[in-house]
């Protein structure tokens, strides 16, 4: 009776090693051959990917995610660095075998790329911190001047939302160079208030305490996703899964509480949600 308990810890033990073992044959042959996955990455989108000011070591949400992912995959990863506009080139052609750069699941990439998505974020509108007073609601906001970078899907969402809610007095968008020119139009006075994501709101209001302030919630909701080339089905499963067991091991919402994203969690793994 006292050698049962250790013969059926053994064998458990061993059905969990053939489990990894039989996650690991699901990895496309070259991939598991290789032991390693080589990811594209922009990291200049805190706090999902940049440099550390101090190390200038590769950090943020994106990269330790894809570092958990690694291992419940048992590959390495290898980031690689390269443009926004190389992403897609890169996936089509193999130069690399994954996307994870704070990149948005919408259909129209789906020809070219397969996503699984991990976070839900969404477009905030959001003031100067000593005009906050003068924007009870997201109501207030129509007929005003709003900035937002026009390299985004953020214009059409502020038109769209202006449209629903704004009647006969619709916001009056400004097309800026990146949401650091929206800001500092914001500060400016050019501008009544500016949309950044609520992915990166709260990062750019740690680094300037006090001096913007939220209006209302969210506009729209959109997935973000680590990117796959299309025909790697079986690399998409493996990744869906990993992602699945970070969620169910409470990896991924320390990271999101580590990061300031608890407001976009997703609770399990999905495959080109986007829309």
């Amino acid at each position: 009776m006292g050698a049962y308990p250790m013969i059926k810890a053994g064998f458990v033990a061993a059905l969990i090693g053939m489990g990894t073992a039989a996650g690991a044959v699901d990895l496309p042959p070259e991939i598991a051959k290789k032991g390693s996955l080589t990811v594209a990455i922009v990291p200049n989108y805190p706090p999902l990917e940049f440099r550390d000011p101090a190390t200038s070591a590769l950090t943020g949400f994106d990269v330790e995610l894809g570092e958990a992912l690694g291992k419940k995959l048992g590959l390495k990863i290898a980031w690689q660095e390269t443009s926004f506009d190389q992403f897609m080139p890169s996936i089509a052609t193999g130069r690399v075998d994954a996307i994870l750069s704070g990149m948005t699941d919408i259909a129209t990439r789906h020809e070219t790329a397969t996503f699984v998505d991990y976070l839900r974020s969404g477009p905030r509108f959001f003031v100067q911190q000593q005009r906050a007073g003068d924007f009870k609601d997201m109501a207030a906001l129509c007929g005003k001047k709003v900035g937002a970078s026009r390299r985004t899907s953020f214009p059409k969402e502020i038109a769209a939302w202006s449209e629903a809610h704004c009647a006969s007095d619709p916001i009056q968008f400004v097309g800026t160079d990146g949401s650091a020119d929206a800001r500092t139009q914001l500060k400016q006075g050019r501008i009544d208030a500016a949309v950044q994501g609520s992915e990166t709101l709260p990062y750019l209001m740690d680094l300037e305490p006090s001096a913007y302030a939220p209006i209302g919630e969210r506009i729209s909701s959109q997935y973000t996703g680590l990117a796959l080339a299309v025909k790697e089905k079986a690399l998409q499963q493996a990744v869906a899964d990993a992602l699945d067991a970070v969620i169910a091991d409470g990896s991924y919402r320390a990271l999101l509480a580590k990061w300031k994203l608890n407001d976009d969690d997703i609770e399990k793994a999905t495959i080109n949600a986007g829309r």
